[in-house]
């Protein structure tokens, strides 16, 4: 049977369905995780407890030099089909520095921690599609090796992706998908775009200096409480008119600080805030425009400013074959109806990161329960997803997997 004739077969010709037993065990595994929620580097309990499921399962998985994280080869040991390439998986493992507000039994037992962005349902699919697949290959049914990468720390600017890229994640890999839970999609459906599906985020700190003074006498001084309100308010509209519009380049402020009394003109201010953009090219030309456009700004109003801009992640581009792969995939397992198209999103992603060595694809997976009429958004203390969307991610990544494969 041809790759091509594939994608127009119904679920059941596929192998590698989630028996109700493994689903329950994985269920069990994400209620677990959700529970003992870990910040990024410090994902020491949820990597043990991955690496001895794999390793009761017979695979082989190593964790990574900073000791939080792993990744596990299947179906490629040394010795045994050394010369096929690597078709990835990627979870993220780390959780937010937010509470848990639900009231559920799985409930977060660690204050002011709280797995609401998914993390915890994206570890578990790729976990249950290395267990299905491992048993696969001991079938011989899987005819190209995967490996499964368990990231830490991609909450963090710039993310842990470049932490296991550095540390070999990529090596032999020629392709690499991923998913991330989204709430505005129904469980049993995917939301898939070709071409960027997020976008760049950057972290951008300013302080601004100047000799302060009495209220009464702002002409000896450098208002700074003026000058930071300039910068909060032009510096985006400067910004907007410097780049293609079609880029999406945006600045939005977080935060801004001055003064003390209301009769003290302060002598420094700060503003925090990111920058987010849509395009890939736009994006590396973002910090000098930033820059040029804050320092164009603090110098009209006498102020000295001082420039902090952290890289976070670039946008997330989906490559055109490798979503057409997760298209494929998905239409095998749950039909043509349940895969819809999806916006670009201004949430970063450092999946972004293994996407500049290899191409590959993140499709979002639709985790809202049928019939739910409130969305529990990622990063609120309600979040929560429908856990049959592990089901559907397993066989996703498993039929993906399948299809990468000459024949099945």
């Amino acid at each position: 049977m041809t790759r091509e004739t594939v994608a127009d077969l119904p679920g059941a010709v596929l192998p590698g369905a989630l028996s109700e037993s493994l689903h329950a065990e994985l269920v069990a595994f994400r209620r677990d995780l959700h529970m003992h929620p870990e910040l990024g580097n410090q994902e020491f309990r949820t990597t043990a407890a991955i690496k001895e499921r794999l390793e009761r399962a017979g695979l082989k998985p190593r964790v990574l030099v900073t000791g939080t994280g792993l990744i596990c080869d299947i179906g490629h040991t040394e010795g045994e089909r050394s010369g096929l390439p690597l078709l990835a998986l990627r979870a993220d493992i780390d959780a937010l520095p937010i509470p848990d507000t639900k009231d559920c039994a799985y409930r977060s037992t660690v204050p002011d921690r709280a797995h609401a962005c998914g993390h915890d349902v994206h570890t578990t699919v790729v976990l249950g599609a290395g267990l299905v697949l491992a048993a696969l290959h001991a079938q011989g049914l899987l005819c190209r090796p995967v490996r499964l990468i368990f990231q830490p720390a991609e909450e963090q600017l710039p993310g842990g992706a470049l932490t296991a890229i550095a540390d070999g994640a990529l090596e032999g890999v020629s392709r690499i998908l991923a998913l991330h839970c989204d709430p505005r999609v129904e469980c049993g459906r995917i939301g898939l775009r070709h071409g960027p599906i997020t976008s760049a985020c950057d972290r951008l700190d300013v302080a601004l200096d100047g000799p302060g003074g009495h209220t009464a006498r702002p002409h000896l001084t450098t208002d700074l409480v003026t000058a930071a309100a300039r910068v909060a308010t032009d510096v985006p509209a400067l910004i907007a008119r410097r780049v293609d519009t079609r880029s999406g380049l945006a600045l939005t402020w977080g935060r801004i600080e001055s003064g003390h009394a209301a009769n003290v003109i302060p002598q420094h201010a700060e503003l925090s805030g990111t920058v987010r953009c849509l395009d890939l090219d736009a994006w590396r030309d973002a910090p000098d425009i930033v820059h040029a456009a804050i320092d164009e700004v603090a110098t009209l109003h006498g102020a000295k400013s001082e420039i902090t801009y952290v890289r976070g992640v670039p946008p997330v581009v989906n490559d055109r074959e490798s979503a057409e792969l997760l298209r494929r995939a998905m239409v095998a397992r749950c039909g043509l109806d349940s895969v819809e198209s999806t916006e670009q999103s201004l949430g970063g992603e450092d999946f972004s990161w293994y996407l500049e060595h290899v191409p590959g694809a993140m499709a979002r997976l639709g985790v809202r329960r049928p019939g739910e009429r409130t969305v529990r958004d990622l990063h609120q203390g309600d979040f929560d997803a429908d856990e049959n969307a592990i089901t559907v991610g397993v066989e996703l990544f498993t039929a993906a997997a399948l299809m990468e494969c000459p024949e099945v």
